[in-house]
């Protein structure tokens, strides 16, 4: 889903090289394919995913890419480390599932990157997490509104099987087709994996750790994120029915899209200490406290 255009000058990204033991891993954004949008998937309608923002970063030739993150407050923005790594200059449009209509559109300069990610590497790593800090505080309203992370508790649950819903600004037709830089954002569906599972498919990853979440198409071979998905976020509803984010969209397998290749996430809630170290703000919450909730809720029923 990757395509650069910056005042009309359209440039291409190949494709990165991973470390031999992960040479069937890429980067998102850099998987060249013939597959549409966030493939398999669905236009969003305007307030389904609040959380979600497009980002637009310039690197130091010009050269303009196309990048997913989800709001943790009003100034905050969650995505994927690469995705911040060697640009200089961020735009964050939120607010709008088609980013060309009137919305908010603010720049990030402030970039946090995780000290365990080589910003010197092209290969695909573990620690590919990032925060950007907008210049300006943005209101929430119905489509803007911030996303639950993960419980540091639970960062040793596996998913598998379970339905997880990834949404992004990916790209929206065959890159070799000439087309556009993707405006509107599209959702599908994720089934979870558990780490072994994952493992069969890359079985001689040194990236695939306890801090990565794999997940795979849901009944369709074509439900998968593609280039511009990078840093997007992977939800699922939780048991007291809130929307919380498992996953930030971080690789793929250099076969493309629009296969049956499993993709990596970065699980949040391994970072929730590094995320307030840079914040500030602790998005931690006990996870005992809600079940205790639900229990005396069902004793009383």
């Amino acid at each position: 889903m990757l395509r650069l255009y910056f005042f009309g000058l359209l440039l291409a990204v190949g494709f990165v090289q991973a470390s031999p033991v992960d040479s069937e891993l890429a980067y998102i954004e850099d998987i060249r394919s013939a597959s549409p949008r966030i493939v398999g998937g669905w236009e969003a309608k305007d307030g389904q995913f609040p959380y979600t923002v497009s980002i637009r970063m310039v690197g130091p030739t010009g050269g303009v890419g196309a990048c997913t993150g989800s709001i943790l407050t009003n100034q905050w923005i969650l995505t994927a480390a690469h995705c911040l790594a060697r640009r200089f200059t961020y735009v964050v449009r939120l607010g709008q599932t088609n980013i060309t209509k009137p919305g908010y559109m603010v720049e990030a300069t402030e970039r946090y990157i995780h000290e365990g990610y080589n910003q010197e590497s092209t290969g695909v790593q573990t620690e590919d997490i990032g925060l950007l800090k907008l210049d300006h505080y943005i209101p929430y309203g119905d489509s803007i509104q911030p996303i639950r992370i993960q419980s540091s508790q639970r960062k040793n649950v596996e998913y598998g099987d379970v339905q997880l819903t990834l949404s992004g600004y990916g790209r929206t037709d065959d890159w070799w087709a000439g087309g556009i830089v993707p405006d509107i954002l599209y959702w599908t569906y994720q089934r979870g994996m558990t780490q072994q599972e994952c493992r069969t498919w890359y079985p001689n990853s040194q990236v695939i750790n306890v801090q990565t979440i794999c997940s795979q198409y849901y009944d369709d071979p074509s439900q998968n994120p593609c280039t511009g998905d990078s840093g997007g976020p992977l939800t699922m509803v939780d048991m007291d029915g809130k929307v919380t984010q498992v996953g930030i969209m971080s690789f793929g397998s250099q076969r493309g899209c629009n296969t049956p290749n499993p993709q990596g996430f970065v699980r949040p809630d391994y970072y929730q200490d590094w995320i307030e170290k840079q914040t500030g703000i602790s998005f931690d919450w006990d996870v005992e406290e809600l079940e205790s909730a639900k229990n005396n809720v069902l004793a009383l029923e």
